[in-house]
């Protein structure tokens, strides 16, 4: 795995570098001291992993996620214990280290990275067999079958995932999951809305009835619509 270090202390770069030595799976291939250099370096190459410190001038280790259209796995390395909560609002990062940090622990982080790496690989895979998705949620990869979803809202900044057997609540947009999801089934019938059109039970007007929820169909996505379903 190709790893980058982002961190204003020389001292700092120095151990968790001392760290990855011990790691064979890791290949570093850069460090920085600040963000706006990792950023000019990730625009050129990718990476797996990128150990990254919270706390930096001018730009923080927060700023420089939200930065990334597509940001790598992150493991924050931090002397300040107090944003645990708030890094696990982001999807990409998969540990929280605090200085100093010791060798087994560092080594617990990597094995997330590589648990991760492997059902990230499996759910693309599986993915073109439309049978399951993986998403993030609570900290956790919970997979769920693609032919169970009936419906996808989006909500803010989160999206809520209709299945029969439950809702899931996941932190990302309607645009990203739409990307995973097979076009033979799923089709987008409002700004707020995808659809699985195998459960459609009724269409009426302006809207669908699927499973006990009346969705809305918009003008624009009506004729799409229209032309997946097999009329009389």
């Amino acid at each position: 795995m190709r790893a980058i270090i982002v961190d204003d202390e020389a001292a700092a770069r120095a151990i968790v570098e001392q760290l990855c030595t011990k790691v064979e799976a890791l290949e570093l291939v850069g460090e920085f001291p600040n963000a706006m250099q990792a950023i000019k370096f990730l625009n050129k190459e990718s990476v797996d992993v990128v150990f990254l410190d919270i706390h930096m001038p001018d730009f923080t280790g927060f700023d420089f996620i939200e930065t990334l259209k597509n940001p790598p796995q992150i493991i924050l390395t931090t002397s300040d214990p107090n944003f645990a909560l708030n890094a696990f609002e982001y999807a990409c990062i998969v540990d929280y280290l605090t200085k100093p940090i010791a060798q087994e622990r560092f080594q617990k982080a990597i094995q997330k990275i590589k648990i991760g790496s492997t059902i990230k690989n499996e759910t693309l895979t599986i993915n073109n067999d439309i049978e399951d998705l993986y998403v993030n949620i609570d900290r956790r990869l919970v997979k769920i079958k693609i032919q169970s979803i009936y419906a996808i809202e989006a909500k803010g900044d989160y999206i809520q995932i209709k299945t029969e057997n439950g809702n899931h609540t996941v932190h990302t947009t309607l645009k990203k999951i739409e990307e995973k999801l097979p076009e033979s089934l799923f089709l987008k019938v409002h700004r707020s809305y995808i659809i699985n059109t195998s459960k459609i039970i009724d269409i009426e007007d302006n809207s669908i009835l699927i499973q006990k929820d009346v969705i809305p169909v918009s003008r624009s996505n009506r004729d799409a619509l229209m032309k997946r379903l097999n009329l009389l």
